[in-house]
C-alpha cells in the first residue's frame, strides 16, 4: 500500500501582518491530485494542522473544504490527522464523528480505557489498493504532561523522565497494537523534536515538558515499519532511515528560505518493507530574501528591488513575500522607517527587516553577564529592549503604543 506523509500545514499563519491563505489554498487544493498522481491510499497529517489554537472561521473553512474535496475526489482514500502543538485538542477532535464517515480520523489527544491505550480510536487500519487492509496506523498525537505515563521529576531514576515516560508510552502503544494485529505492517505518527534534527530558528516554537526540548529517535520500537513525524519544518530523517519528518509545505520564515519543501510518498510492503521518496512541492508565492546572502546597505535596496522585475499586475495575495537584511554604516535612526517606505511603493509584501549591526558597534564590548531579575523591570522595558536587540534601533512611539495596547488586552 501507498500512503503520503505531510505535516505542519500552520493553516492561519501570518508573516508580518500578511496572510498565508493563497499559499494554503494552492497547496490544499494540489492535494486531491497529487493523491491521484501517485495512487496514494491513504494520507497521513502529523500534526500542527493550524496555527494557533482559536483558528479563524476562514481557517477552519478552508480545512473542511479541503478535506470534503479530497473524499469527493477519493471516496476510498483513509485520511488519518494528528494534533501538534500549535493545535486545540479539543476544536480538532470535536468533528471526528463526522469526519468518519468520510474516511477521515482525528486523533487530538491519547485515549484510555482502564490505563490501557483504546485502540479502537488509535489504532487506524489502511486499505491496500487490493482492497484488503495493507497497514495500520498507531496514531500518537502531540504528548503533553498528563498523557506520558508515570511521569515522574523526583523519583531519582537516571536520566531524563520525560525520554523515559515517551519511550515507555510508544513501547505499550506499539506492544497493545501487536497483541492486535501481530506482525502485520505497523506506522507509528509522533509530533515532537528528535535529538539530531535540525530545527528552524524562530519558526518553530519549542516543545518543553518538564524542562525536556528533545527526544532521541529510539524511542521508537524497531518493529515500526515507518514513523511519520511532525512538528520540524525541514523534510529529513533522523536516527534510522523509516524515521522521518515531511516538513512544512511551503517557507514559514526567513530561516526557511533554502529548504526543499515536500510531501513525502512511501510504500508498505505486506512485509514490512519500506520505500518513500519526497515529492516537491512548488511554491505557490515567491518567498525571497534580499540579498540572498549576507546584507545590503540601505543605499542599495532599491536598485535590489528594482532587479527583482516584479509584476506590478499580481493580487495582493500572490505577490512575492521578501526579507530584508540590511547593514547600515552609518546611524541606525530611522532606517527601517524608510527601507519600509520604499518597499510600500513596489508590488511586494514586507515580510520583516533585519538590522545587522556594524562590526563596529560590538567590538571591544564585554560580553553582559549580569543575571536579570524580571521583578526589577517594567515589562515595557523588557520589550524595549528586546525590541532594539532584534532590530538595531530602539523602538518608537508607535511601537510602544502598540506594545502598551497588547498588554492592556491581555
Amino acid at each position: 500500500m501507498r500512503f503520503i506523509h505531510t505535516a505542519d500545514w500552520h493553516i492561519g499563519q501570518t508573516i508580518n501582518g500578511w496572510t498565508r491563505e493563497a499559499e494554503h489554498r494552492a497547496f490544499l487544493a494540489g492535494l486531491p491530485d497529487l493523491v491521484a498522481e501517485t495512487g496514494a491510499d491513504a494520507l497521513i497529517v502529523a500534526g500542527d494542522v493550524f496555527d494557533g489554537i482559536n483558528p479563524s472561521n476562514d481557517s477552519l473553512r478552508l480545512y473542511y473544504d479541503a478535506l470534503a474535496t479530497l473524499n469527493a475526489r477519493h471516496p476510498r482514500l483513509t485520511t488519518v490527522i494528528v494534533a501538534g502543538n500549535h493545535d486545540s485538542a479539543g476544536r480538532l477532535q470535536a468533528p471526528d464523528v463526522l469526519l468518519r464517515r468520510f474516511g477521515v480520523h482525528v486523533v487530538a489527544g491519547v485515549h484510555r480505557i482502564d490505563g490501557r491505550l483504546d485502540l479502537d480510536r488509535h489504532l487506524v487500519p489502511l486499505p491496500a489498493a487490493d482492497g484488503g487492509v495493507g497497514a495500520h496506523v498507531l496514531a500518537i498525537p502531540f504528548l503533553r504532561p498528563g498523557d506520558l505515563p508515570g511521569l515522574a521529576f523526583d523519583d531519582g531514576a537516571d536520566g531524563s523522565p520525560v525520554v523515559a515516560a515517551t519511550r515507555r508510552l510508544y513501547g505499550e502503544a506499539v506492544a497493545a497494537a501487536r497483541e492486535r494485529i501481530g506482525a502485520a505492517p505497523l506506522i507509528a505518527t509522533g509530533h515532537l523534536h528528535c535529538l539530531g534534527a535540525l530545527e528552524s530558528e524562530g519558526a518553530e516554537r519549542r516543545i518543553v515538558v518538564g524542562g525536556e526540548h528533545a527526544v532521541p529517535a529510539d524511542i521508537f520500537p524497531a518493529d515500526v515499519a515507518y514513523v511519520a513525524l511532525g512538528h520540524l519544518h525541514r523534510a529529513q530523517g533522523v536516527g534510522r532511515d523509516t524515521v522521518r519528518y515531511a516538513g512544512s509545505p511551503f517557507p514559514l520564515s526567513a530561516t526557511e528560505l533554502p529548504y526543499r519543501h515536500a510531501v513525502t510518498v512511501v510504500d508498505v510492503d505486506p512485509d514490512g518493507a519500506v520505500r518513500w521518496v519526497e515529492r516537491p512541492l512548488a511554491r505557490p508565492v515567491p518567498c525571497l530574501r534580499l540579498p540572498e546572502t549576507g546584507a545590503l546597505k540601505p543605499a542599495d535596496l532599491a536598485a535590489a528591488v528594482a532587479a527583482l522585475g516584479l509584476d506590478p499586475a499580481l493580487p495582493r495575495e500572490v505577490q512575492p513575500l521578501v526579507h530584508v537584511v540590511l547593514a547600515p554604516d552609518g546611524p541606525l535612526a530611522g532606517v527601517v522607517v524608510e527601507a519600509e517606505r520604499l518597499l510600500e511603493a513596489h508590488p511586494l509584501r514586507c515580510a520583516g527587516i533585519r538590522i545587522e549591526r556594524p562590526a563596529a558597534a560590538t567590538e571591544g564590548r564585554a560580553p553582559e553577564t549580569k543575571a536579570l531579575r524580571l521583578s526589577d523591570w517594567r515589562p515595557e522595558d523588557l520589550f524595549a529592549r528586546a525590541f532594539e536587540t532584534r532590530n538595531g534601533v530602539p523602538p518608537g512611539p508607535e511601537h510602544r503604543e502598540a506594545f502598551r495596547r497588547l498588554l492592556v488586552a491581555e
